[in-house]
């Protein structure tokens, strides 16, 4: 089985890279090697690879920044995924897209599902969204996984701010009105072997495609998010000065950005689980996981 993988130094592709090696060889490309806002690469990289599956997880993500740069934002989040499609339905080969909370407003009370209508309030989830339907129209066969609050050992991300900011800094205040659960750019990288996995013993006629909700179990907020970080940065014996006592929760409105955040960011995985019979596990699972590797 032949992959084509996008992204592959970001904190999904980066894991992708060891969680996809077992199963097929990978051509993984960067933005320097595949510029995703050009068309006529990527069609003609998907030619040229002649891949079974390609795992699309590149994307911009400066979600701020897309604020001031749309165009851009859009290029590479709204057209670039039907583009893949557009390649892959020529040549019969199955796209794994991610997808982001972003395209929710957040007003939700509860868990959000698969089927609720979106409404992204910034340019990133705006041109998120885009992508994903773009794909979907493509015709070609596809699996979009829709996830939240990334996190991994490669890459920047909150948890690694978070310690590094503790290292000289004895006091922070951190948002606590933003509810969410904090997913492992590592468990996404392993369900995605897992539903891989499942493709190939099912056949193409079989496969559950579609959309599916992919985050870890449980909920939290940025604050007690930041908390736990510390509290683990501190058990492992990592000198900080700070103290998960001294981070002061503060509201979205004492913090403004440019790009709105969705107050609520919880995703229901029942689809998922019940779908290829998997179990998510917690949040703190993943970020202790993730932080012995790095501390």
């Amino acid at each position: 089985m032949r992959f084509l993988l996008t992204g592959k130094n970001g904190q999904v592709g980066f894991e992708l890279q060891r969680a996809l090696a077992p199963l097929g060889e990978i051509t993984a490309v960067d933005q320097t090697e595949c510029n995703l806002a050009d068309q006529n690469t990527l069609r003609a990289l998907v030619q040229a690879t002649q891949p079974d599956i390609i795992v699309h997880p590149a994307a911009y993500t400066a979600v701020d920044k897309a604020e001031t740069e749309p165009e851009l934002a859009h290029a590479i989040n709204g057209v670039a995924p039907g583009i893949l499609g557009e390649e892959a339905a020529k040549i019969g080969a199955l796209v794994v897209h991610y997808c982001t909370d972003y395209v929710y407003d957040g007003t939700r009370q509860g868990f959000y599902q698969e089927d609720d209508t979106p409404n992204p309030q910034s340019v990133y989830g705006k041109t998120k969204l885009a992508g994903t339907q773009a794909l979907m129209r493509s015709t070609a066969k596809h699996l979009v996984f829709r996830t939240c609050w990334v996190f991994g050992a490669h890459g920047s991300n909150f948890a690694k701010t978070m310690l590094k900011l503790a290292a000289n800094r004895d006091t922070l205040s951190v948002v606590a009105d933003q509810f969410g659960a904090p997913t492992s750019a590592a468990m996404i990288a392993d369900i995605t072997a897992q539903a891989i996995s499942r493709y190939r013993w099912v056949g193409e006629d079989q496969f559950p495609y579609g959309l599916y909700h992919l985050a870890a179990g449980g909920v939290t907020t940025w604050c007690d998010f930041a908390k736990a970080v510390i509290e683990e940065g501190h058990r492992a014996g990592k000198p900080l000065k700070l103290t998960p006592e001294n981070i002061r929760p503060i509201t979205t409105a004492e913090y403004p950005l440019p790009a709105p955040r969705p107050a609520n960011s919880r995703l229901s995985t029942r689809k998922l689980q019940e779908t290829f019979g998997l179990r998510l596990p917690p949040w703190r699972e993943g970020l202790s996981h993730m932080l012995q590797q790095i501390l």
